[in-house]
Order: structure tokens, then sequence, then C-alpha cells
């Protein structure tokens, strides 16, 4: 993630996420609108948004980890294709 956020990718990213998940804000503009009807506190308003801020961060985080654990190279193998080009026979010489 310390490249994605560098490049300026990790807000565009952000903004994204926030946008597909608008209707996981649907409970802070509830506790926003009994905030103005029912005199209720504004902090839960900002509670709820801080949780759907945080939930979001979160998931970006754990994609970019698990991406991060699928790019490693595998390491050269032995080629044990008798058929190959380059092959080797049992006493060392080349298969041509």
């Amino acid at each position: 993630m310390k490249n994605l956020r560098n490049s300026g990718n990790f807000f565009a990213a952000l903004l994204f996420n926030m946008l597909m998940s608008l209707e996981w804000t649907i409970p802070a503009w509830l506790l926003l609108a009994c905030h103005f009807f029912f005199d209720w506190s504004i902090r839960w308003f900002w509670i709820a948004l801080g949780v759907w801020l945080l939930d979001i961060l979160l998931k970006m985080e754990l994609m970019s980890w698990a991406a991060r654990c699928g790019n490693e190279p595998a390491r050269p193998q032995e080629n044990k294709n008798p058929y190959s080009v380059g092959a080797k026979t049992k006493d060392g010489t080349d298969n041509k």
C-alpha cells in the first residue's frame, strides 16, 4: 500500500470505494435527521460516518495485503521434460 499511497492512486481508489458504498451511510443520515427533529446529539452522526469510513479503509488495506501475498515470483525449476529443447539424456549429453 506504500507505493499506492505515494502515487496518488490511493485517494482515487478511496473515493471510488466511497461512491460504491454510499448506501451504507443511510444510518448516519437517519441520525442526522434525528438530530434536527428530535434534538439528538450530532456526535452519533459523526460516529456513524467514521465507522463507515473506517470500514472502507480496512477493506482496502485487506485487499492490498491479499494482492501483495500473491505477487511472489515462482522459483525456477529444473526442466524434466525429455522432449523439450535443451533436455539432457541420462549420460549428460544434449538430446538433439
